[in-house]
């Protein structure tokens, strides 16, 4: 899906009134929003793919999260049985690493990702590692969208776990409305739901909503303070919410602590 195009090629090719009334559903409302935004601002369509796949190309640069290392804070929650197997979702995986100490402790992994360059590190690593991951390149919104477009990635049924590291904060404030879709659809009921996204007053942007579409830029990230992520997601039972653990080079997991971790529950109702 190419968002920017899907909204703004009709009125053109339309040439009048007609072309230039497309708004149908509330997903060519979100598409709409989409491109409001300048084209070098996308990084959440997958349009957006050729620029992720050059900022992985080349993989011996200096990046803290390009070591083969899962987050400190998912290691804590296998380690404390806080997360227990079963199905886990990796949300923009990047090169693969949470993907593969998932793997490595018995969950059965679906990964996806924009970036055809980072699923391909992804998937040299799960062969290195003899880790049995599904990986899925495309937009994760459209892959699980509905039943059909689901089992045609080979993504169906609900999960015990949906992972996201860093690919949350760099969406547009409509597309939120996408990403709890998502879970409603896709997160098995008391499954749970982990997050890693910047923190306010550490990294990223603090700009109202609104001012990012006078902008049309995301200034490389969204910042979120923690009542935030808490009304965000208040459908959900917070399990735990803090900062990340700062890590040393020398430790076996990755932390930076300008970074949220939030583990959510979805509740078992009836």
């Amino acid at each position: 899906m190419d968002a920017v195009d899907g909204c703004a090629e009709p009125e053109r090719a339309g040439g009048g009134p007609e072309g230039a009334r497309h708004v149908r559903t509330m997903e060519d409302v979100l598409r709409l929003m989409d491109g409001l935004f300048a084209p070098a601002a996308d990084r959440w369509t997958a349009g957006a793919g050729a620029w992720w796949d050059a900022f992985y190309a080349d993989r011996d640069r200096p990046v803290p999260f390009f070591a083969a290392k899962p987050d400190e804070n998912l290691v804590g929650y296998l380690d404390r049985g806080l997360v227990t197997g079963g199905r886990a979702l990796d949300l923009g995986c990047g090169p693969g690493r949470n993907a593969l100490h998932l793997a490595a402790r018995g969950f059965e992994v679906d990964a996806v990702d924009l970036s055809p360059a980072a699923l391909a590190w992804a998937e040299d690593r799960a062969r290195a590692s003899g880790a049995a991951i599904r990986f899925h390149c495309g937009d994760a919104f459209t892959a699980l969208a509905d039943p059909e477009a689901a089992a045609e990635h080979g993504l169906h049924g609900r999960y015990d776990l949906i992972y996201d590291s860093g690919c949350f904060h760099h969406l547009p404030p409509h597309r939120r409305i996408s990403y709890l879709a998502l879970l409603e659809r896709a997160l098995a009921p008391g499954g749970h739901f982990g997050l890693t996204c910047f923190a306010a007053g550490a990294m990223g942007s603090e700009l109202p909503d609104a001012e990012l579409y006078r902008g049309s830029g995301l200034h490389g990230g969204l910042a979120y303070p923690p009542r935030a992520l808490r009304a965000l997601f208040a459908d959900l039972i917070e399990v735990e919410l803090r900062r990340m653990r700062d890590e040393p080079p020398a430790s076996a997991s990755f932390g930076e602590a300008f970074l949220w971790t939030a583990l959510f529950r979805r509740p078992v109702r009836g």
